[in-house]
């Protein structure tokens, strides 16, 4: 955290609100603006460091940003959805990390560990500018919902996967039992460490009214819950993703007042706004930093290894649903393919690469071209990729059709039960 003072926190929030304006104004992803804007901080002699470490990314800006997105997921459409989403994070990571590793071994040359690290990293999709596109522009509910939903698994899958190469790195027992417990132990543990820390905070917000304590206690969930499966080696992300679910379905049904819940709602969305105007202005920064051109051949390849595996991971899984009532539509598809931007996490997986991976430098700069190039070119033209697909809706037809989408399933699965019985 060396060199992020309050100087700096101030410095970096002022630009981020005269940015926010500035995109508003001229109708452009503020994620984009703010990179922009942290490229622009850091070539001018303004005395103002923009320090971006493993550290900063994972314990003190992921927390917030995982918590305020799973807390607005509702849990029956996400229940439902759940077979596709663990088919998109599970087979669809692994084969997105495939595509990518197998490539940058063959074509640039990496070793296959090197390969295979960059290749689980660049997994981790980040779609913040694509959700505030949605929010702007008002899409289907179950577009919304599958994006958000997909990119928070992912990067805990992605998580896990990195650390399960760390020990192969490492040098440890990394035989497919010892690999297989590791898994299984490290997402039970995230999820337990999850479920603990928020239902215990919850009783403690159930005896009380008063807003600031629910606030605090939410602020406790979400830092507690990652810091807990940390400690105990295991998925911070998947543990703050289980504690948002929690607390946005059964704490709002009671434990957290009627008055409470709009303020711990608000509450997050700023902290989301503050967080993620910081990131982007950091990796701005960062940016400038990096030696892209010299490795700018590479980084070309990688930018379309990670697109190519992208479609692998999106295509070819959500068809194997085309039969199913999960199905989805050609236009939602593309959307989850080219809404697949890279960011927070996948610079902070490669910050935290082990010393001893011989292209770690490379990749690393390698990393932050890809998240530059999801940014702007992915990020720019995702306004546009909707409007031309037909996909913006009015708010109150967005919600009939999320309502219709619910009933047909519910429907379908009440005919499936009634023949089962």
């Amino acid at each position: 955290m060396e060199g992020f003072d309050f100087t700096t926190l101030g410095a970096l929030l002022f630009v981020a609100s005269l940015v926010a304006m500035a995109c508003h104004r001229l109708k452009l992803p503020y994620s984009v603006g703010l990179v922009v804007a942290g490229i622009v901080i850091t070539l001018l002699p303004l005395g103002i460091p923009t320090p971006l470490t493993p550290d900063l990314i994972f314990f003190v800006f992921l927390p917030p940003l995982v918590f305020e997105a799973a807390i607005q997921i509702p849990w029956k459409p996400f229940r439902r959805e759940l077979p596709l989403l663990l088919a998109l994070v599970t087979f669809g990571v692994v084969l997105a990390t495939v595509v990518v590793a197998v490539g940058m071994h063959l074509i640039v040359g990496w070793s296959w560990l090197g390969a295979a690290f960059f290749g689980i990293l660049i997994a981790a999709t980040d779609p913040v500018a694509v959700i505030a596109a949605f929010k702007t522009m008002h899409v289907e509910r179950r577009l919304h919902l599958l994006v958000e939903s997909e990119s928070l698994l992912n990067d805990g899958v992605a998580a896990v996967g990195f650390a399960i190469l760390v020990i192969v790195a490492s040098g440890g027992n990394a035989g497919p039992s010892n690999i297989a417990l590791h898994l299984v132990t490290n997402i039970a543990g995230a999820i337990l460490a999850g479920g603990v820390v928020a239902f215990g905070l919850i009783l403690i917000a159930g005896r009380t009214t008063d807003r600031l304590v629910e606030i605090t206690l939410t602020m406790l969930i979400a830092y507690g819950s990652f810091l807990l499966a940390e400690h105990f080696h295991c998925s911070g992300v998947l543990a703050t993703l289980t504690a948002g679910l929690i607390v946005g379905n059964y704490g709002f049904l009671g434990s957290i007042s009627e008055n409470g819940r709009q303020s711990v709602l608000s509450h997050w969305e700023f902290a989301a706004f503050l967080v993620n105007s910081l990131i982007f202005i950091l990796i701005g920064g960062r940016e400038t930093q990096m030696p892209i051109l010299d490795v700018i051949e590479t980084a070309a390849i990688a930018a379309g290894l990670s697109l190519a595996g992208r479609a692998v991971a999106v295509y070819p899984v959500m068809m194997s649903f085309a039969k199913t009532k999960l199905s989805v539509s050609w236009k939602y598809k593309h959307v989850l393919f080219w809404g697949g931007l890279r960011g927070a996490l996948a610079l902070a997986l490669a910050l935290a690469l082990p010393a001893n991976i011989a292209e770690r430098e490379t990749i690393i700069t390698v990393a932050f071209a890809v998240v530059a190039f999801s940014i702007f070119v992915q990020g720019l033209s995702m306004p546009w990729l909707i409007d031309w697909l037909h996909l913006r809706t009015e708010p109150e037809k967005a919600d009939l059709s999320a309502a219709k989408a619910i009933n047909r399933i519910e429907n379908e699965e009440a005919e499936a039960e009634a023949k089962g019985g």
